[in-house]
């Protein structure tokens, strides 16, 4: 779960300023304003795990729904809720929930603020290549982490140059894997139910609960 939350915060998008591809920069400066100026976000998304080496090839889907500092992530059967001060981990088939507090100081933890500002350090980019997919004109840009410690090679963000919104994000690790979180449904300022981030314990009477904090 914390893996496609990370791949999802490339769907957030904060840049620093720091010299740069020019290019590069001016796009995705533009999808920062995009998602900035949206209420709230409810993407559907396809995960797929590759690595050619250890014939691994696996596909599942998800959804996430964002609105400021809060978010419902559905994933593999299991749902987060992040209410803006404590996430909530909801695993059916364990019939457990798990309660934990987010530090906001903790840079490990992964909040939709961090998420708007997830590669503003650590990162080099630049243009990649334009594809023409599904009638869409793709374009990528390439980050590339700063430190010879990051496990991964580099990270593919694919962007529709129509709407400047987020098509897919590639990430390829140094020992092969490759992780592509593809958009299906991107929807914007939606009527959402006043509990959408709400945790509510009545709905779940046998279920344990695992409290962290």
């Amino acid at each position: 779960m914390r893996a496609i939350v990370g791949l999802l915060a490339a769907l957030f998008i904060g840049f620093s300023t720091q010299a740069q591809d020019k290019k590069a920069k001016d796009l995705l400066d533009k999808v920062t304003a995009k998602v900035k100026s949206y209420e709230n976000i409810t993407i559907d998304f396809k995960y797929s795990l590759n690595n050619a080496k250890e014939n691994i090839n696996q596909d599942s889907k998800g959804s996430v729904v964002m609105k400021g500092n809060q978010f419902v992530l559905s994933f593999m059967g299991i749902t987060k809720i992040f209410d803006g001060k404590k996430n909530y981990t909801i695993n059916p088939e364990d019939e457990e929930i798990t309660i934990s507090k987010v530090d906001e100081k903790d840079e490990s933890a992964i909040t939709p603020s961090k998420m708007m500002t997830f590669f503003n350090t650590g990162y080099k980019f630049s243009m990649d290549i334009t594809q023409n997919v599904a009638g869409k004109k793709v374009q990528y840009v390439k980050l590339t982490p700063t430190s010879a410690k990051d496990p991964r090679k580099e990270i593919l963000v694919g962007i529709d140059t129509k709407t400047n919104n987020i098509h897919n994000v590639i990430e390829i690790a140094k020992k092969g894997t490759k992780t592509t979180l593809t958009v299906i449904s991107f929807k914007t300022n939606q009527a959402l139910p006043k509990n959408q981030f709400t945790f509510v314990a009545s709905k779940y009477p046998n279920y344990y609960i695992n409290k962290l904090d």
